[in-house]
């Protein structure tokens, strides 16, 4: 029986990677992802590319299945302006919530942070508390600084350094993008 899964902001670097490990894992899924793009990176007959905005509060999409089995919220950084911080991480959540409801989704995932500015920390336990207290099932995953899979930004450059505070604080160990989405898909279909 085919299943649904829904990723949003699922172009992403941690999206592209769940995205490329579930496709290979699972035979009998289908994928929707969702970016502001519309066009994801990965090509495959089991992806479908929708185009929406999910910082907007009034979203409107199309595109779909009736039936979906997983939805997983990747949106989500830190930012400075408070208004801006929580547009970009809460209201995601918010429209993810809402889908969930008219969707019946069972399974919900969500990409949370030990690392960074304490309000964007707090923030994200703030989601991953929301999102329990919806009564369906939900996994997260809360790493530190992501690597691997091609990124090469100024974080990664640092990679090394993190790795040093690693040895005294797994807040400041890094993970790499693989062992993350593995983790992720793990915990979603463990339900």
């Amino acid at each position: 029986m085919m299943k649904n899964i829904v990723l949003i902001g699922g172009n992403g670097y941690i999206g592209q990677e769940v995205l490329r490990q579930w496709l290979e894992q699972d035979v009998d899924a289908r994928f929707y992802v969702i970016s502001r793009s519309g066009k994801s990176r990965i090509v495959n007959e089991r992806v479908v590319n929708l185009s929406a905005d999910f910082t907007e509060k009034d979203l409107e999409l199309s595109g779909l299945p009736s039936q979906i089995d997983y939805m997983v919220d990747f949106v989500g950084r830190p930012e400075n302006d408070k208004d801006l911080l929580r547009k970009v991480n809460e209201v995601p959540v918010d429209n993810m919530i809402k889908l969930a409801e008219k969707y019946q989704v069972p399974t919900l995932g969500y990409i949370g942070g030990v690392l960074g500015p304490k309000s964007f920390t707090n923030v994200k336990k703030e989601m991953i508390r929301k999102l329990e207290n919806t009564g369906k099932n939900v996994a997260y995953v809360e790493p530190t600084v992501v690597y691997g899979g091609g990124r090469k930004d100024a974080l990664s450059k640092m990679v090394p350094l993190f790795k040093f505070f690693g040895l005294f604080s797994k807040n400041m160990k890094p993970v790499t993008v693989d062992m993350v989405a593995s983790e992720l898909i793990q915990k979603l279909t463990s339900f």
